[in-house]
């Protein structure tokens, strides 16, 4: 035991030599370029590339940081054993992340590259006004050496917007309105916020399924339409005129949208707008990816068709057109006239064109304008052109396809649990019942725990309307009936008939006054 202790001593020793001969021959400066020398000579030989994204880049935070880790968290299935669950301030889902040292493999068109998240101990810090983390945390990436220009020019960007989407998507969605007179607020924004939480979704609206089909793809390629729009040169926005009676659906299918795309809200009451330069700042304080609204446009502004201004108007001044008598002012909330410095709200037709058509709807991406209306007809037909209403929705009555989507809701019901008699008995008077949707949910909410009292009432309540529906349709064919009958007799009475000999004579004799001439 001796004899191995007094080996192991002389090794050490021997050991201690060798070493104090190396750091004599081989100082600290050239043993570091040693190392870096081989490190360049790995990597040249190394068909792989590498590329450090840390949380903290010296004292501000790495958003490319953030983006990788919410982009690898939703996008890419983890095969750790370990992960992290965090949720962020407003927002409404969870997030995972990888645990240390953990790897991950994503694919870009056809192209595999490698995640690694590395999380070390930061070295004791001195005195700072903005103390570091006690962890050093980063992502590692690897790469080939012939995609590095396909994952920078591209694949970064895409993480980029990849994880702006999910975030939005996970953030409370907003309900914004413009402040009373335009005023500010604290952060000198002239909107005000409340979250969105109005659960009408496409699955829950009371409308025919082909037509909400539609109107899903024609959002879905809007959405996604950013290199359509700037390759034609279009601004990337879009218009959606909702019309038709009260009651059926035009608030649920603004909500519908707002959910299904994930934006924002802005709901513009005109009232509280005092000129054209006030409606330009409010527009440019909107955010991309929002829907702005304006409902009941008929009533919120004193808007007719010019066209009937034109044929009611006295004097000669229903001759002149549009651009020779200027922009009619639209009087807001009954305000009387003035100019923009005036004490009137005054918004005038061209302000509100420009508003969602003009330079000024261009400050700005990815929004959609939206108008509701109960009569169509009272609208001007500048506003209803293309470029600022794309799609004209009409919001009828309750169809069948739309009650079973009711019936499902309130009452749960298929269409396989009702029985055949009452379904066509439904649909064969849904139809000229004409109810909308808002009425036939209220009698069917009234008994929602009692699915079979439900359908009954739900039918009478049809049929009685069908038959009030026949009779005042029996009413104004009689009524028509009767005013045909007094224009024949207007037709056939003496005085029509002198006046008819009177013009032939007249006629006449201008026929031969021209055969004199």
């Amino acid at each position: 035991m001796k004899e191995y202790w007094t080996s192991l001593a002389s090794l050490l020793g021997v050991f201690a030599f060798c070493q104090t001969i190396f750091q004599a021959l081989f100082p600290p400066e050239l043993r570091f370029a040693s190392l870096k020398f081989l490190y360049r000579l790995f990597h040249c030989f190394s068909s792989h590339c590498y590329f450090d994204i840390t949380e903290i880049d010296g004292v501000n935070t790495n958003e490319l940081y953030n983006a990788v880790q919410l982009y690898l968290s939703h996008s890419v299935s983890l095969s750790g054993t370990r992960l992290s669950l965090t949720r962020a301030l407003n927002s409404s889902a969870f997030t995972f992340g990888l645990s240390n040292n953990d790897t991950i493999t994503d694919t870009f068109n056809g192209v595999n590259v490698l995640w690694e998240h590395i999380v070390t101990q930061r070295q004791s810090q001195s005195f700072s006004w903005r103390p570091l983390p006690d962890e050093k945390r980063g992502f590692t990436l690897r790469i080939k050496k012939k995609d590095k220009s396909l994952i920078l020019n591209s694949y970064l960007d895409y993480i980029i917007d990849k994880a702006n989407d999910i975030r939005r998507r996970n953030q409370d969605r907003l309900l914004y309105t413009n402040s009373r007179g335009g005023s500010m607020d604290a952060r000198g924004h002239p909107w005000e916020s409340v979250p969105f939480k109005h659960p009408s979704t496409f699955d829950t609206l009371a409308m025919d399924p082909e037509r909400k089909n539609q109107i899903m793809e024609d959002l879905q390629d809007f959405a996604n339409g950013q290199g359509f729009y700037q390759k034609t040169g279009r601004a990337w926005k879009r218009g959606y005129l909702l019309y038709g009676p009260p009651g059926t659906g035009k608030s649920s299918m603004i909500a519908a949208m707002a959910n299904y795309l994930g934006y924002d809200i802005y709901d513009l009451e005109l009232t509280e707008v005092h000129h054209n330069s006030e409606l330009r700042k409010l527009l440019m304080k909107t955010s991309s990816k929002s829907i702005i609204v304006i409902e009941d446009i008929d009533c919120s502004i004193n808007l007719t068709n010019r066209k009937k201004n034109k044929n009611n108007g006295g004097g000669g001044g229903g001759s002149r057109s549009y651009y020779d008598s200027g922009a009619p002012e639209l009087g807001c909330g009954g305000g009387g006239g003035g100019g923009e410095d005036g004490g009137g709200n005054t918004i005038t037709l061209s302000g509100l064109l420009n508003f969602t058509d003009g330079l000024w709807s261009c400050c700005g991406s990815e929004r959609i304008f939206v108008f509701t209306t109960n009569h169509i007809e009272k609208l001007d037909p500048a506003l209803l052109r293309s470029g600022r209403m794309d799609m004209h929705i009409f919001m009828d009555y309750c169809s069948f396809p739309a009650l079973k989507i009711l019936l499902k809701n309130y009452l749960g019901c298929d269409e396989c649990d009702l029985d055949e008699s009452v379904l066509k008995e439904l649909e064969e008077v849904v139809d000229v019942a004409r109810m909308t949707p808002a009425d036939i949910s209220e009698v069917l909410i009234k008994n929602r725990r009692k699915k079979e009292k439900a359908v009954i009432e739900l039918l009478e309540t049809l049929k009685l309307r069908a038959q009030r529906n026949e009779k005042i349709g029996e009413q104004v064919g009689e009524e028509e009936e009767e005013e045909q009958e007094k224009r024949a007799l207007d037709s056939d009475s003496p005085k029509q008939q002198e006046s008819e000999i009177e013009e032939d004579n007249c006629k006449e004799g201008e026929e031969d006054e021209e055969k004199i001439k």
